[in-house]
């Protein structure tokens, strides 16, 4: 049995969406939904990508992975419900031979997280599907299996340091990844979260939302940034509204508790020239600044 690396730790959770797409037009159906690359993926090979409304605007997020035959694809999601992404994908299915399962109630799913689990994974064959994450910039996987061979996984995993899920949420932010749809949702352009560079694909065919992304990519502008922030005391109830004097700014949309240095890490969704002046920002039109901006993500 190979050891897990160490100081590495795992994340126990519920996936959030796991569809099946199966039939003989899934490939093609899929790849005019998703806003990346299917068309290279190998059996048991994943990308992360968006489902996108007519309008850009981002309904939900999801890895795609082939399953090993190759026949057929599964959509997992960590924070995209399955019903939002089942019934975005049932819309536009019109005379394709598709079909859309939901077995997300059937599996379970496990965040490893730091140096070494990539390799971990690989050193011995494991039961579901496992694919790079979104949990921090370092190393991380996710690794879903059916919850009937939740034993055998807690086996392999045995002696494995666990995170608390605000460790796991302070990575994210730290990371200026955002969760979608908290942080980037339906009123929202991939852009405006810095999501174009590893979600879009800008050579592929034609997918839903396609127009407009290829717009924002030859202006190269948009209206807002999501950015990190540092606020003093308490986290507010989410989304908070932003403030500089008697003018809106924006919005905070996570915040966890910040480990030992006291008030809260966030990411805030902010207009474009709010991100660049950067300073702070209040809870409350004309109040105290109480939040910190940060321009990088």
């Amino acid at each position: 049995m190979t050891i897990f690396p160490s100081p590495a730790k795992v994340f126990p959770y519920f996936p959030a969406c796991l569809l099946r797409a199966s039939g003989p037009d899934a490939a093609t159906f899929l790849q005019g939904q998703f806003t990346n690359d299917l068309g290279k993926i190998e059996p048991l090979g994943a990308v992360y990508g968006l489902w996108l409304d007519r309008r850009g605007r981002v309904i939900a997020d999801s890895h795609v992975v082939r399953s090993a035959d190759g026949a057929a694809f599964w959509i997992a999601s960590v924070a995209s419900a399955a019903e939002v992404v089942a019934r975005r994908l049932g819309d536009f299915i019109i005379a394709d031979d598709v079909a859309i399962e939901d077995e997300t109630a059937d599996w379970r799913g496990v965040s490893l997280i730091g140096p070494g689990t990539g390799a971990w994974l690989a050193a011995a064959p494991r039961v579901g599907l496992f694919f790079p994450g979104r949990r921090d910039a370092g190393e991380n996987w996710e690794w879903l299996h059916p919850a009937a061979g939740a034993g055998s996984v807690q086996a392999a995993l045995a002696g494995a340091q666990a995170a608390d899920p605000a460790e796991v949420e302070r990575l994210r932010i730290r990371s200026g990844i955002p969760s979608i749809p908290a942080d980037i949702g339906p009123a929202d352009l991939p852009n405006e979260g810095g999501l174009d560079a590893e979600a879009i694909s800008y050579s592929k065919g034609c997918y839903l939302g396609q127009e407009v992304m290829a717009r924002l990519r030859s202006t190269g502008r948009v209206r807002r940034a999501l950015v990190r922030v540092r606020g003093s005391g308490a986290p507010p109830p989410l989304p908070a509204a932003l403030w500089r004097g008697d003018r809106r700014e924006g919005e905070l949309r996570s915040a966890v508790v910040d480990a030992g240095g006291g008030g809260y890490a966030g990411l805030a969704l902010v207009s474009t020239a709010a991100a660049l002046a950067r300073g702070g920002v209040s809870l409350a039109a004309g109040g105290t600044p109480s939040v910190e901006l940060a321009l990088d993500r």
